[in-house]
């Protein structure tokens, strides 16, 4: 049962992690609270600073001792968004979970539709990027492809176009603050954990204030990570990829034998040694750079330090 069924007086906790998004803040809650509003249940904000360097604590704090809703989790640094993110979990005390980012490109509006969804008994709703007009056509192009490769070389399918942006129940938050992981891919882990799931497509919108913090080599290692934080496959494909190269060195000095003993032609020399050098090479350290990756993250996971830590919690303590 959903915690809407648990539960007579339910409460939703609206989690966002944030960095230097002053210039976000008064939009974004004017938005979220007039969605809020709509809502037949309590409300809490729970408001991530992940180490911001503007003016985002003062904003919020300045907005919290008007809206006492507002806890404030104050990370000691920026720890990325996967982090804050499940700090943000970790602090929301709401019998459903709503993840949303602070630019407004995940239309608040829609969380009217994840509360709907949520009391039919589904565990997780997830926003479904139906337009993507906002985003640069390669962010588009790259986008698609890797939810493409993702899907194809994971046994835990993710949503094509599905963000971050969605409602979790109560059961589903503790088993993903269950997860012992360092390295999190929260779209990854979002479908790992099962439960009954839904999505709700939507127009994603230009962002609303400033500028994203992210960059195509962020993104690349953000795939990366996901890559291999839920799939092997890319150390099997090396594997056959060097049994591959190997059978055909073998069968070319087989015919280069042959080629000698049967017609007396040298072995030509320089450019075709040069050519094979440097292949092999290359395919060396790629197949060393693919298992750097896979011990980096074993390294990091055995040393067992925490994914956050938290500076200070700013909340209204009130009975």
């Amino acid at each position: 049962m959903s915690g809407a069924d648990q539960s007579a007086t339910p409460r939703i906790s609206i989690v966002v992690a944030m960095y230097n998004e002053e210039a976000a803040i008064d939009a974004f809650f004017a938005d979220v609270d007039r969605a809020a509003a709509r809502l037949p249940f309590a409300v809490e904000y729970v408001c991530v600073n992940d180490g911001s360097r503007d003016g985002t604590l003062a904003k919020l704090l300045a907005r919290q001792s008007a809206d006492k809703r507002i806890r404030i989790v104050d990370l000691a640094r920026n720890f990325g968004k996967e982090a804050a993110m499940t700090a943000g979990l970790a602090h929301a005390q709401g019998d459903a979970v709503i993840v949303i980012d602070a630019d407004l490109q995940d239309p608040p509006e829609l969380i009217e539709q994840f509360v709907a969804k949520w009391r039919e008994g589904f565990e997780v709703v997830y926003g479904i990027r139906a337009s993507r007009a906002s985003d640069s056509f390669a962010k588009r192009v790259t986008a698609s492809a890797f939810y493409k490769l993702f899907n194809r070389i994971t046994s835990v399918p993710i949503p094509p176009d599905a963000g971050d942006f969605r409602l979790l129940d109560r059961k589903v938050v503790d088993a993903l603050l269950a997860f012992p992981e360092r390295n999190r891919f929260m779209k990854g882990l979002f479908a790992w954990v099962g439960f009954k799931q839904t999505g709700v497509p939507f127009t994603r919108r230009p962002r609303v204030q400033g500028k994203t913090s992210w960059n195509y080599w962020k993104l690349v290692n953000f795939a990366i990570d996901g890559v291999t934080g839920f799939s092997t496959v890319p150390l099997r494909v090396w594997s056959v990829l060097g049994a591959l190269v190997s059978l055909i060195g073998f069968a070319y000095a087989i015919f280069l034998i042959v080629r000698t003993i049967a017609f007396g032609v040298d072995v030509p020399g320089y450019a075709s040694i040069m050519v094979t050098v440097l292949f092999l090479g290359g395919v060396q350290l790629l197949c060393l750079g693919m298992l750097g990756e896979y011990l980096g993250r074993l390294y990091m996971e055995a040393k067992g330090r925490p994914i956050y830590i938290v500076s200070r919690i700013y909340e209204d303590k009130t009975p």
